[in-house]
């Protein structure tokens, strides 16, 4: 763990990583940051590329997207110096974070899974984090003093992205859902039914709505899955396409054909 003053480079200045590199500087860290499309803000350290921003960082923060954090991992962990640590923030695969530890690890280093799990814009450096991989506790050691609520999970690289998107399955899920069923709801003409009828449900949920939901799901699969066959015909005739609602149903398929065998 550094003392005094940490430097931190921040790779990816966008929405996310704008607003973490922001709070950094707030907080009395040094930044350094680096982003070919976006300038840094006030208070940080412009580089020219991933090992510029890199070189003498206590710690590297890669907030950029999936698809270059390979890219932005190879371009610069090789100017790290001493025991600086890089760290992944971007939302990807157990798979793909495993993989750029794996190529940490090629260059004597290893690449700490930081799972972002909430909204940034609003937060900041606030926004609830999960870290796993051999130097989580490390990383969370320059991160929380700063403001980072920082949980490490004691585990390999990809642990801590496998908790954020397990979480999203149900997150995402509901939301892609909700707007599904509105969308429906507008088309046949009774959309504010709908929206109050489900905020009803949403505000009455409690501790035993989840065993409700999965008993009644595995119990009632074939009713079920024919109630979902028709609510995807009601939606191709309103002409809304019924990307939840079919898979839903064939999810009671699925679960009505494991119950028969």
């Amino acid at each position: 763990m550094p003392t005094g003053r940490p430097t931190i480079a921040v790779l990816g200045l966008g929405e996310a990583g704008g607003a973490i590199a922001q709070d950094l500087v707030a907080a009395g860290a040094l930044v350094r940051g680096y982003d070919p499309a976006v300038p840094g803000g006030d208070g940080i350290v412009r580089a020219v590329d991933e090992a510029d921003a890199a070189g003498g960082a206590d710690l590297v923060l890669s907030v950029n997207s999936s698809a270059a954090a390979a890219g932005a991992l190879g371009a610069g962990i090789g100017a790290l110096d001493g025991g600086a640590l890089w760290a992944d923030l971007n939302t990807a695969s157990p798979g793909t974070k495993e993989a750029l530890d794996r190529l940490a690890r090629e260059h004597g280093r290893s690449c700490t899974d930081i799972a972002i799990m909430a909204p940034v814009p609003g937060r900041g450096l606030s926004v609830p984090m999960l870290a796993s991989g051999p130097d989580a506790h490390r990383v969370a050691a320059i991160l929380t003093p700063l403001g980072a609520p920082v949980e490490v999970l004691d585990g390999p690289a990809g642990l801590a992205a496998s908790r954020k998107l397990l979480r999203s399955v149900f997150f995402k899920g509901l939301a892609a859902a909700v707007v599904e069923a509105l969308e429906a709801g507008r088309a046949a003409g009774c959309e504010e039914w709908l929206r109050n009828n489900i905020v009803t449900e949403l505000v009455q949920a409690g501790e035993s709505t989840v065993d409700r939901l999965v008993d009644g799901t595995h119990k009632h699969a074939v009713r079920r899955a024919a109630e979902m066959s028709a609510v995807t015909e009601m939606l191709d005739e309103l002409g809304v396409p019924p990307a939840i609602a079919a898979a839903s149903r064939d999810l009671l398929r699925r679960l009505a054909q494991d119950r028969r065998t």
